[in-house]
């Protein structure tokens, strides 16, 4: 009894070493709470693009394998890369806006090659971190995170009603859709908010769970062809995506890089402060950001797209005070694991996209809703609602009436036609040019 003990609170020490037989448990809850968030991006972004039933597997392939080999750096850094604390890092919801964009108007190439130059610039913004934090207060980081959920809302909705293969079909919002989107949604909700331990933290994927077994008993909505002709075993081949550059795409990127660097201050923060009792010190803030860089640029050569702390697992590390490196190196080498095998990616590729909407509705209005949080952190005084106001005003008016833009230059109008980046620069302009005001809420 007392050497069990004794490896129990193993568990709640960074150098410790729990038994495999404790430490398992504790790694499955972790991936069972990413596990959806990070192949739901690479899957919506393959609908949006239309890519091949091959690709799309291919890009869930590598969210595993990009997503295991950031959360190893991480908890390993190597020559100032990583962070040295327990993290699960898995590829990002809030790129999202800036992926299809790219992607709609470049293809998947753009994308990628977009990703590599601003991987590789993002890695002086970890460098300088300490000299750059101060110009994303709360009211800049809350903007544009509030503004990344409302831009999702309609990618959301698009899936619920059957996506645009339903669209092209004629059948999109049909009564079979709605039905799975709407069970997918309950369930993922009734689980978040009365589920406890397991039940609460894999609430999304059990509402998917739910949603394909009813959609498997509808019939005809599930196909299994890609699944059946999938390999056993497959490494991600380099450059099978293609890199290409354009100004206007990297631009998008970098500023993109720049608003997660600032999300990724915050959850390494509340990893700190939730699961040692401390603040995060520069270094492990600069280097979490220099290893979410650096992997980003190894995502752009095997397919992998941008990833980010996954601020579940954070809210998991803060409850449980796990911290032992052992327990993450298992939740790393399963996702290394999973990303190898193409059954896995192909089995992912069958969930209906109603389920997939449903599902990550919730997730959206959690993005929307922690920009409002942040938001709260700053007095919403006459100041600091003007600059919110107007810049979520201009940025989403442009993107409802692009026509505005129309006689801007190509450049001016694929930067400017995304409301997101609109809504970054003005706040960010804003915040700095207007007089501070420390007043309270009027």
């Amino acid at each position: 009894m007392q050497k069990e003990n004794t490896s129990s609170s193993e568990l709640f020490q960074l150098d410790g070493k729990p038994r495999f037989r404790q430490a398992f448990p504790q790694a499955m809850q972790h991936v069972l709470a990413m596990l959806v968030g990070n192949i739901t991006p690479p899957m919506l972004i393959a609908g949006t693009l239309s890519l091949s039933a091959g690709d799309k597997i291919m890009l869930t392939q590598a969210a595993m394998i990009i997503g295991g080999i950031t959360t190893l750096l991480q908890l390993y850094p190597i020559m100032g890369f990583g962070m040295g604390m327990p993290s699960v890092m898995g590829v990002a919801f809030a790129y999202m806006p800036i992926l299809t964009m790219i992607g709609n108007q470049y293809g998947i190439s753009a994308i990628f090659g977009s990703q590599l130059v601003a991987g590789f610039l993002s890695i002086f913004i970890g460098m300088f971190m300490k000299k750059i934090r101060r110009f994303f207060p709360p009211i800049v980081s809350g903007t544009v995170v509030l503004s990344i959920g409302l831009s999702l809302y309609k990618t959301a909705i698009t899936y619920m009603g059957g996506g645009s293969g339903a669209q092209s079909a004629g059948n999109f919002g049909s009564g079979q859709f709605w039905i799975l989107a709407i069970v997918t949604l309950v369930v993922t909700l009734a689980c978040s908010l009365f589920g406890k331990g397991y039940v609460k933290v894999s609430g999304m994927l059990i509402g998917i769970a739910v949603g394909y077994i009813i959609a498997l008993c509808m019939g005809g909505i599930v196909d299994f062809t890609e699944f059946r002709e999938a390999g056993l075993i497959s490494v991600p081949i380099p450059f099978h995506f293609g890199l290409s550059f354009h100004a206007d795409a990297i631009v998008m990127m970098v500023l993109m890089y720049v608003v997660q660097a600032v999300q990724t201050i915050g959850d390494v923060s509340s990893t700190a402060m939730g699961g040692f009792g401390r603040e995060a010190t520069d270094q492990e803030l600069g280097g979490a950001i220099k290893g979410q860089s650096i992997c980003g640029m190894i995502g752009a050569i095997i397919g992998g797209l941008p990833t980010d702390p996954y601020s579940q697992n954070v809210g998991l590390i803060c409850t449980t005070k796990v911290v032992a490196k052992r327990v993450f190196l298992i939740v790393g080498v399963i996702m290394l694991a999973a990303g190898f095998f193409p059954k896995f990616g192909a089995l992912m590729t069958t969930i209906p996209q109603p389920v997939l909407g449903g599902a990550t509705i919730t997730v959206f209005a959690a993005i929307t809703m922690s920009g409002i949080q942040l938001l709260g952190e700053q007095p919403m005084n006459y100041r600091n609602k003007m600059i919110v106001g107007i810049a979520l005003a201009i940025g989403i008016g442009i993107e409802a009436v692009p026509d505005i833009l129309q006689f801007c230059p190509q450049l001016v109008k694929n930067i400017l036609g995304s409301s997101l980046m609109v809504s970054f620069l003005i706040v960010f302009l804003l915040n700095i040019i207007v007089p501070e005001d420390n007043s309270p809420a009027s």
